[in-house]
């Protein structure tokens, strides 16, 4: 709280009284000094209680006028006289001048010397340094315990307390998360609006951490990104009366720290969660029978259907982009519940990344595109990824595959299979259970031949078709013997009654075979 003209009429042991410029009484005083110089503008700085016995105060009416226009310009606080040393009275075209400019002129009236006067501003601007300490660490001490007792949350409110102003809390893209007293204040809507615009200049510049200060005359809006490395983890704002106080700054700096302290322990929280979840799905896609029960388990509370997406950057492991792409997930989906369903899981195949679909970007945007987007920009590399439509759990392996042949066709950006792939075209128009039949009665025989005598017929003739009927790649490939294929070649074409040499043959089992994998998943019913 600064110290204005009408404290200093106030001060205890000065004997001081109003004249003139009553409208200026809020002006701030930093500091009183005495001049007698016809004109001490180019020794000020703004701020000065001004005293003068009237030695340097010009002799005529219009000069007198522009000597307070001198001082008002210059920003000073007040003009004090002491009388009868110099002059007797006041001029009038210095009252009427200060009046008209409210520059507040003062009489230092009875035994009062100008050293008492700039001892007791002196005085009073030593004991608010120390109020002011002793409210940091009040203000620092109170911060502490809430962080430990209640998070965020506790923090902002504690803040705004010690710092009688009003917080919000935003995420990396400027979506308030929290605040205090309440999240429907008219400021924050400016707040996002600074947010977004301090994201979009560091991402030009590559700034990491940024410091705002915006000035509405009476109020002052601070805004602080939060985190220690990397981009921003979030946004502090602080809404406070202006101007802002020593302490206040300092105590804001605390509260950022502090902040970034708790969003760092929740992101390595998250990080931990994560690394279990995607050991499930890539036990999973490496067709672990057991890992499905747990996948079963872990979604039970997120229905499908499911967007499934396979990133990769250049020269870049997988495992390189997990870090980002948590953040990418954190950021994008903007809703700590629906990110808990999300799975993040590096692969020989590139970075596989499941969302259910119900879980859609900020603003509507697609998933897909803005989360490969924000990868993009958190990681600092090209990153170029395909997505497709899960409808439940056991489509996920496929769709995975499908994303990983867009993911693999280069360049950057994201693309999904129902805007590229020509299959989907077959698989909107036929009806899954239809394919299920079909599959059935043609592979029947086979099947169940495997599984009377433990054969691997159906394997050895998916991959044969695969192979381009190469005999020996696909002996190669199955790890047999040529004649090994060769004889279960035969028994597959007596169960089938049908010779692989026919064409038609060769293209019902292939259909019945490869169908469920070579058709995109996701048709929706």
């Amino acid at each position: 709280m600064p110290l204005t003209v009408a404290d200093v009429l106030t001060l205890p042991s000065l004997e001081i009284r109003l004249l003139a410029g009553a409208g200026g009484l809020t002006r701030p005083v930093r500091w009183a000094h005495v001049t007698e110089l016809p004109d001490p503008v180019p020794w000020l700085r703004g701020g000065e209680l001004v005293m003068t016995v009237g030695l340097g105060l010009p002799g005529d009416a219009e000069g007198c006028r522009a000597y307070v226009g001198r001082l008002a310009a210059a920003g000073c606080a007040g003009l004090a006289f002491a009388l009868h040393e110099q002059i007797t009275e006041v001029p009038p075209e210095v009252l009427e001048t200060a009046a008209r400019l409210d520059l507040p002129v003062l009489e230092i009236t009875g035994r009062t010397p100008f050293i008492a006067v700039a001892e007791a501003v002196a005085r009073w601007h030593s004991d608010e340094r120390v109020r002011g300490e002793r409210r940091t660490v009040f203000g620092q001490e109170a911060m502490a315990r809430a962080a430990l007792r209640s998070g965020p949350a506790g923090i902002l409110r504690a803040l705004a307390e010690h710092t009688e102003g009003e917080t919000l809390l935003l995420d990396p893209g400027g979506r308030p998360r929290a605040a205090a007293p309440d999240t429907t204040r008219p400021w924050h809507a400016e707040a996002v609006g600074v947010a977004g615009e301090a994201v979009e200049a560091a991402g030009e510049a590559g700034a990491r951490h940024t410091a705002i200060a915006v000035d509405h005359g009476d109020r002052v809006l601070q805004m602080q990104s939060l985190g220690f490395t990397g981009p921003p983890r979030g946004w502090l704002a602080l809404w406070t009366a202006g101007p802002t106080d020593w302490h206040v700054r300092v105590l804001a700096n605390q509260a950022a720290c502090l902040l970034a302290i708790e969003l760092d322990g929740v992101r390595r929280t998250r990080t931990h969660a994560h690394r279990q979840r995607a050991a499930v799905l890539s036990g999973v896609l490496s067709g672990e029978p057991a890992f499905a029960v747990r996948l079963a388990e872990i979604c039970s509370t997120a229905p499908p259907p499911y967007e499934v997406m396979v990133a990769r950057a250049a020269g870049c492991d997988a495992s390189a982009l997990v870090d980002p792409a948590l953040d990418a997930v954190a950021d994008v989906l903007g809703d700590p519940a629906t990110e808990e369903l999300a799975f993040v899981c590096p692969r020989p195949e590139g970075l596989v990344l499941v969302v259910p679909e119900g879980g859609s970007a900020a603003g509507g945007a697609p998933i897909g595109g803005a989360l490969t987007d924000r990868l993009t920009a958190l990681s600092g590399r090209e990153v170029v990824a395909g997505g497709c439509r899960a409808r439940d759990l056991g489509e996920i392996p496929v769709a995975v595959r499908h994303a990983t042949g867009l993911a693999a066709r280069g360049g950057a950006g994201y693309a999904h299979v129902d805007e590229l792939e020509p299959w989907t075209l077959l698989r909107d128009a036929v009806d899954p259970a239809v394919t299920a039949l079909f599959a059935d009665t043609v592979l029947r025989p086979l099947r169940e031949h495997d599984v009377r005598h433990g054969t691997a017929l159906l394997a050895s003739v998916h991959v044969f078709l695969e192979c381009g009927e190469n005999l020996e790649a696909a002996a190669r490939r199955l790890g047999v013997h040529r004649n090994t294929l060769r004889t279960r070649l035969r028994t597959a074409e007596r169960l089938s009654g049908r010779s692989f040499s026919d064409p038609s043959h060769r293209l019902k089992l292939w259909l019945a075979l490869a169908l469920r994998e070579a058709v995109p998943p996701g048709r929706l019913d």
